[in-house]
Order: structure tokens, then sequence, then C-alpha cells
């Protein structure tokens, strides 16, 4: 995963990964049976790792509902960080690996709604519909997935995920 992740997928051969990794062609076959298999399972693995790193970021934030938000917005940007250019336009290209990553997307935005309802409940978010609120954040973080917040205001994603959070929080506190 960090191969792709810095340099993408798509030109790579099962060949390639195999001499760039010092490993058999036989060896890449036991992960998956197919180039197309293994990088669908190379995303999925990446982002599985991400949820106990991500959420430890939101428990060691307290409990503080605008602490929450952010740290969790935080730690995303962070995990996708490594992500370069290259690995997201392939991502985003191979249907596959983009529905992974949308899946995990629709995963975050339910978490968000969470954690602004919570906020809700105790009076540090204002009355706001919780689910409308999450699927504001969703739909801009399927955007900095796209790419476009770094084509229009070249911010990376990490960049564009703190932006989000304070607008968020911001918006939010009562």
């Amino acid at each position: 995963m960090a191969l792709f992740a810095a340099e993408g997928f798509a030109e790579f051969t099962l060949d390639d990964l195999a001499a760039r990794l010092r490993c058999s062609k036989t060896s890449l076959y036991t992960l998956a049976g197919s180039k197309q298999e293994l990088v669908t399972e190379a995303v999925k693995q990446y982002f599985r790792e991400s949820v106990p790193k991500v959420e430890a970021a939101v428990e060691a934030a307290g409990a503080a509902p605008d602490a929450r938000v952010v740290a969790y917005l935080t730690a995303v940007g962070d995990y996708l960080e490594p992500l370069s250019r290259d690995f997201v336009a392939d991502m985003a290209a191979f249907a596959p690996a983009a529905e992974v990553y949308r899946r995990n997307t629709a995963a975050a935005a339910d978490r968000i709604r969470e954690l602004i309802a919570s906020g809700i409940e105790t009076g540090a978010f204002r009355e706001v519909h919780a689910a409308f609120a999450a699927e504001m954040v969703a739909a801009t973080m399927f955007e900095i997935q796209r790419g476009e917040m770094f084509s229009r205001l070249e911010l990376s994603d990490a960049e564009a995920y703190a932006e989000l959070a304070s607008l968020i929080v911001h918006a939010l506190t009562a």
C-alpha cells in the first residue's frame, strides 16, 4: 500500500510490483487473484487500519464535542495525507477502489452525524439537523477525494480537512 500511496497503481503490472517488492508473482497471487483484486484489497486494508487510529484521536480529544469533531476530521485528513495525487486519480478511475473510498466516506459521514448529534444533545452545538450537517460534511469530503479542492485551492487533503473541521465547529457552536 505504501508503494501505491506514493506512486499510484494504474501504471504498475504485477511483474513491476513483484520486482519493486522483491517478491515473486506467485507471492502476490497468494494475496489476490489479479492486480485489480490486489489493488482493491490494499485499499480496503488501508481504510480498515484507519478506523482505530481515527477513533483513538477522537477519544484522546476528551469529551468536548467541538474537540471531538475537530479531532475526527483532522485525523481523517492526517490519515489521507500520504496518498499522492497519482494514487487519488488512479483510485477515482478504478471503480472498485473508488467504491471502497465512497463507502468509507459514507461511514465517516455517519460518524460525523453521531458526533454532531451528541454535541446538540449536550448543548455545545446549536440545534441543527444533524444528518443534514453530516451530509454537507460528506459532500465536502467527496470533493476532497476527487481532488477538486487541491485543483481549485491548492490545499492538500489534510489542509482541506482542517479547514472543514474549523468551518463545521464554528458553524455549529452554540
